[in-house]
């Protein structure tokens, strides 16, 4: 009579045979289910592979304690930083680099990775046949940002719930993942402490308006009703003034920024273009440099990750609260911003 512990012992041993001999990784049995940007997809559990793209998908990884997990990570150079800031210089710079913005397919193959974590303009790619639906041909579940999921499928405009929304939502579904799930209530219930400190804040008698400055040339890409800009400047006590746009990241015409007169402008800081091209471009451009914020100098430059989706977003409202009450335009207040990251 066969013994079946023993014919368990001999497939596992056979299958760790098979696993060196062919350099691949045998995914775990057991996964969960994890409904993201409305379609539910299996997902390892826990993760043991994760390839992740971008400072802000990155610092969920961080906030969460999964960088053990992490074997590769893309588009940090930027925000490298920041995130030593925030999480410390040995976790940062041990995780593996493996491209300095969005990876090649084949690199992101090579990694071996069991799940990919990105964004529709955060890493996935359907014109370098890099997306969630091709990975999945390759046994790679696919993590999309909530902030990037479609309105529709196919088209361009992004941002299905509000931003707070969206970011609770992938720091729960990522904790389920990687089984950091107590560390992924930790983080919210942190998040909900500060945000309703912030909630509770004294009001001005008008709400401040700010433009949210991310690059320019042309036209200015900003950040409308569905990106974290929104729901950071919201917490902080002021208005964007792009609310009314149904997207997250965008572009806008400079008549829209002229019309708008902002009480301030506010900077995204990254490569490409730096903050005084940005500032040097506001005041010699005719129509705008009459501008209050531009006339008065009322900036202030953060980070790419503290504007993008995640855990830094808190971070990002305190530091705007404060910056506003210096300007004068709401009242002081006892918040008291655990972090200094303005760029200046």
């Amino acid at each position: 009579m066969n013994n079946p512990g023993r014919i368990l012992a001999t497939t596992a041993a056979l299958t760790v045979v098979l696993t060196a001999c062919t350099g691949t990784t045998t995914p775990s049995a057991a996964t969960i289910p994890i409904r993201n940007c409305g379609k539910e997809s299996q997902f390892p559990a826990p993760a043991q592979r994760l390839f992740v793209n971008d400072g802000n998908l990155i610092s969920m990884a961080l906030a969460l304690g999964a960088q053990d997990q992490v074997v590769a990570v893309s588009s940090i150079q930027r925000d490298a930083a920041t995130l030593r800031a925030h999480y410390g210089t040995d976790i940062v710079d041990g995780l593996k680099s493996v491209a300095p913005e969005y990876p090649s397919r084949e690199t992101v193959l090579a990694n071996r990775p069991d799940v990919m974590v990105a964004g529709w303009s955060y890493g996935y790619d359907e014109a370098a046949n890099l997306t969630p639906a091709s990975l999945q041909k390759d046994g790679i579940a696919a993590y999309v940002l909530t902030e990037s999921c479609r309105q529709l499928d196919g088209e361009a405009a992004r941002g299905t719930v509000e931003p707070w929304t969206a970011l609770r939502t992938d720091l729960t579904d990522l904790g389920t993942i990687t089984g950091h799930s107590d560390r992924a209530a930790e983080v919210t219930a942190d998040l909900d402490r500060r945000l309703a400190a912030l909630t509770a804040a004294p009001k001005p008698a008008k709400t401040p308006t700010v433009f949210l400055f991310d690059s320019g040339t042309d036209t200015i890409f900003s950040s409308g009703k569905f990106g974290a800009p929104q729901a950071i400047l919201e917490a902080a006590g002021a208005r964007n003034i792009l609310d009314d746009v149904d997207d997250t990241w965008t572009k806008v015409s400079w008549e829209r920024l002229a019309a708008a007169d902002p009480d301030a402008i506010m900077f995204v800081d990254y490569p490409g273009q730096s903050y005084t091209q940005k500032v040097e471009l506001l005041r010699s451009k005719p129509g705008i440099n009459g501008l209050r914020a531009v006339r008065d100098s009322r900036f202030f430059n953060l980070p790419y990750a503290l504007w993008t989706s995640g855990p830094l977003n808190i971070d990002a409202a305190e530091q705007i609260r404060k910056q506003l009450e210096t300007w004068a335009l709401v009242p002081a207040s006892e918040i008291t911003p655990r972090a200094d990251d303005a760029v200046r």
